[in-house]
């Protein structure tokens, strides 16, 4: 083999398509049917920006809220987080922390966090990436999906 091979064979191994579009696709699909709630895929994708200790959190503001149009957002939020955490990153190596946590426990709350920011910057910069690459993913699918009678 030659040495270009080699590097190819490498960089091909290295590389990690993650399975963010069918992870997407089936997320916006199950939540297709649930009344605005498609809606958030957008500010997930802005969301991005603050950081992930934001992200995790963002499902606490909905918990907290008792229409139960909010707290479908907040079961979206949260279920994007487990998916990245779960089935997109935990095969990868990457311990994303992810555990239940209610609106009430300000220790887990603040444990969470904790792990999060602990975690290395090398793996919270691969997180940052992956996650918003599958929150475009997810603004892709809700624009094919999303109802015409939602806004």
């Amino acid at each position: 083999m030659t040495e270009v091979q080699s590097n190819q064979t490498q960089e091909f191994n290295e590389w990690q398509p993650y399975n963010l579009d069918h992870y997407a696709q089936k997320l916006v699909s199950d939540f297709r049917d649930k009344k605005n709630v498609l809606n958030e895929s957008h500010k997930m994708r802005m969301a991005v920006a603050y950081g992930l200790e934001r992200f995790w959190g963002e499902h606490l503001r909905f918990e907290r809220e008792s229409k139960q149009e909010s707290k479908e957002k907040g079961k979206y939020w949260k279920k994007v987080w487990d998916t990245l955490a779960n089935d997109i990153l935990k095969p990868t190596g990457i311990n994303l922390p992810n555990e239940s946590v209610k609106f009430d426990d300000t220790n887990k709350i603040q444990d969470m966090t904790n792990r999060i920011w602990q975690m290395t910057t090398e793996d919270r910069i691969i997180v940052l990436m992956v996650l918003t690459q599958f929150c475009d993913s997810l603004v892709w699918w809700t624009q094919r999906y999303k109802k015409k009678d939602e806004n």
